[in-house]
């Protein structure tokens, strides 16, 4: 699993001394900040720090806090580093000299350890806590002009579309407990979430077309990719309309995925494939017929969907389902 480095769990931590730990742990982070809330006498938090290479992400929760970093600790210790959070859930508002911005669920809120700000967060409902992912990154690891990337502090972008909703995706999908990834994904996943960011800081300073151009093809395989996730079931999904939706040609996307061990017909193919085998394996869908199946996955026509399974898994879908479940291919 990827290595945690730091974790802080306040319900590991006598109630008395829970609100003043977590004040050393941000007081002590690569970018100190000070922190308050109206909660120190029931503070609930939990934090965790997962390190890839230059990178750190955050996953965190906890009571509505306000945190400040002030000229003052500017002064005294400027890492140079960029920091964005993924509201998961609740809001917040935050300041930086008079500008100030609101945050909501699905926003993502950019600050640098150059500039003060404060920044106040809250709940969505009475009682719950706050939910965020951070990530953090030198600024000299990122391929853009310093300011480029000021431009992206105070705005308030969106996780649900472009560049913000692919990086969003990554860190939900860091985040979690049981992601899978092993630390020797660490480099690979490193070099993934950085062009994420570059992209989304480009796209929020508008510079999208300074990007190195080996970055700007790889955040343009990562949309592709998740388009063709998300279409399987379109049945008229082709290299074509993959194209046609990304404003390239068929030719140029061919180009961008020379390199890779399959074509993007062959892509779209073995996905499909692959959630047809695991709904066939799946008892709650037992009664669906299995051309019913076979459409869900955009598949027109029996016969070409009931040849195409038993290549790629040497039996045939009926044949499939009527053995025991076994653990579908890797999408």
């Amino acid at each position: 699993m990827l290595t945690e480095k730091l974790y802080f769990n306040s319900a590991e931590v006598p109630a008395a001394e829970r609100f003043e730990r977590w004040r050393e742990h941000m007081a002590g982070s690569l970018s100190p900040m000070d922190v308050h809330s109206a909660h120190r006498e029931d503070f609930r938090a939990e934090l965790r720090v997962m390190e890839l290479g230059a990178l750190a992400v955050w996953p965190a929760s906890y009571h509505a806090l306000t945190f400040h970093r002030s000229a003052s600790l500017v002064r005294q210790t400027d890492p140079e580093t960029c920091h964005v959070f993924l509201l998961v859930s609740g809001g917040a508002e935050a300041a930086w000299g008079k500008s100030w911005s609101r945050y909501g669920t699905d926003d993502l809120l950019t600050t640098v350890s150059s500039a003060p700000a404060r920044v106040r967060t809250g709940p969505a409902a009475a009682g719950a806590l706050v939910q965020s992912v951070g990530v953090e990154v030198p600024r000299a690891a990122i391929p853009l002009a310093s300011r480029q990337v000021d431009r992206a502090v105070g705005q308030r972008l969106s996780a649900r579309e472009g560049a913000g909703a692919l990086l969003a995706l990554c860190l939900t999908q860091l985040s979690r407990r049981n992601s899978g990834y092993q630390a020797a994904d660490a480099p690979r996943l490193e070099l993934i979430l950085l062009d994420l960011l570059t992209a989304f800081l480009a796209q929020a300073g508008d510079a999208e077309n300074t990007q190195p151009a080996e970055t700007r093809s790889r955040i343009l395989r990562l949309r592709i990719r998740a388009f063709i996730q998300e279409n399987l079931s379109d049945p008229e999904l082709c290299p074509a309309l993959v194209a046609s939706a990304h404003h390239i040609s068929v030719r140029y996307l061919h180009r961008l995925f020379e390199e890779e061990r399959e074509t993007v017909t062959q892509s779209i193919r073995r996905q499909r494939l692959a959630c047809a085998h695991r709904d066939l394996s799946d008892p709650a869908l037992a009664a669906v017929p299995v051309h019913d199946i076979a459409a869900r996955w955009g598949f027109r026509h029996h016969a070409v969907f009931t040849r195409s399974f038993r290549d790629a898994f040497a039996v045939s879908p009926s044949e499939h389902r009527n053995t025991a479940p076994v653990d579908p291919p890797t999408v």
